[in-house]
């Protein structure tokens, strides 16, 4: 007797890559639409195409990417694919604000090729355009940073120009830091009651970044024993920084109009700077004082006075609202050295004077 016909294995069915994604037809055209919960979004491109995975990434966070304007793969298309992406999304305010604003002129300068065709030629072409090795390798790597998205998120398999570009040589210790000459020529240049004098005061005694400098106002001024304060959270580290206001700066604060909130306003309007601007703004009343300065140069200035004051590391790291003391520590040690040094040649100075003792006292013993 035969054994009866078991049935077909049943195929095992494929899993879906894209879950949540539906296909519609319209007109003979496919469209694929995102659904969950109660987020919808369509999704441009074929299916699984990079366009296409970038913005379901994005669905699956409940982030709607913006209709690209730009022709595919072009070096707009890829921008425009990073400016849609949760890496730029999850960015702080400020970072968001300073890549928008070298990515825009980045478009501007390269025009609109195929980003696959650029080369380390170009790269360096577009790094010569800017002044100065800060701003140039900011370049190189805002287009590695391109290409390595457009390799994990796109799917692109060939090289990455930026990658091979020369690097500038910077200095070493970055942005100049302010001197207490230039400290003084631009408070002599920007008299009590200017905009620029209460910006370098506030700048010098919070140690504030240009983007906590913007939006600082006076519900972040209080009394407590008697002594005026100014507490803010830093934007990049969210660490609370919380000191005391030097004279000098409350009487420049207290020249303020009542009616006033901000610190630091534009200059027709009761509006505050947005950073880049305001970093425009204060370089041009540096360039109007004759010093080569900046907001950062002004942060290592003031944690340069406190470390020369004998500060240790935790009360430069707070007046720079850092999380720990790693930079805090450079100053530290640059000052120890200093203070090492004027040690050293105390020493030498009074080993030469007690030289010169004992020899006097060898001649007069041998005149006797």
């Amino acid at each position: 007797m035969s054994e009866p016909m078991r049935p077909p294995l049943a195929m095992k069915r494929r899993k879906n890559p894209y879950p949540h994604v539906r296909k519609n037809i319209v007109k003979g055209r496919i469209y694929w639409k995102f659904e969950k919960g109660d987020f919808r979004t369509n999704l441009p491109g074929h299916y699984g195409s990079p366009e296409f995975d970038a913005a379901y990434e994005a669905a699956l966070e409940r982030v709607k990417l913006p209709r690209s304007k730009a022709k595919a793969d072009t070096l707009g298309w890829l921008i425009e694919q990073f400016l849609g992406s949760l890496r730029y999304k999850n960015s702080s305010a400020i970072r968001k604000e300073t890549l928008r604003y070298q990515l825009d002129w980045l478009k501007k300068e390269a025009g609109d090729p195929p980003f696959a065709r650029l080369e380390v030629s170009h790269v360096e072409a577009l790094m010569a355009k800017k002044d100065g090795p800060s701003a140039a390798n900011a370049v190189k790597k805002n287009l590695s940073m391109l290409f390595n998205f457009a390799s994990k998120k796109l799917k692109y398999a060939g090289a990455n120009p930026a990658k091979s570009a020369d690097r500038l040589k910077e200095n070493s210790d970055g942005y100049h830091t302010w001197t207490d000459y230039e400290v003084d020529r631009f408070l002599d240049r920007h008299g009590p009651g200017s905009k620029a004098r209460l910006a370098i005061l506030i700048a010098l005694n919070t140690g504030m970044a240009r983007q906590d400098l913007c939006k600082a106002r006076l519900h972040m001024l209080s009394v407590k024993d008697g002594q005026l304060r100014i507490a803010y959270a830093r934007g990049k580290t969210s660490v609370a920084a919380d000191m005391p206001v030097l004279p000098e700066l409350a009487k420049e604060i207290a020249r303020l109009p009542q009616d006033q909130e901000t610190f630091i306003t534009q200059q027709r309007s009761k509006q505050p700077y947005m950073v880049t601007s305001f970093g425009n703004w204060f370089r041009d009343r540096c360039n109007e004082a004759g010093v080569p300065g900046s907001i950062h140069g002004l942060r290592k200035a003031g944690a340069t006075r406190l470390a020369d004051a004998g500060a240790s590391e935790w009360e430069i790291a707070s007046y720079l609202a850092h999380t720990d003391t790693t930079q805090a520590r450079t100053y530290t040690r640059k000052a120890n050295r200093s203070k090492l040094a004027d040690s050293g040649f105390e020493k030498l100075r009074r080993m030469s004077n007690s030289s010169k003792t004992l020899d006097n006292e060898r001649r007069n013993s041998n005149e006797e």
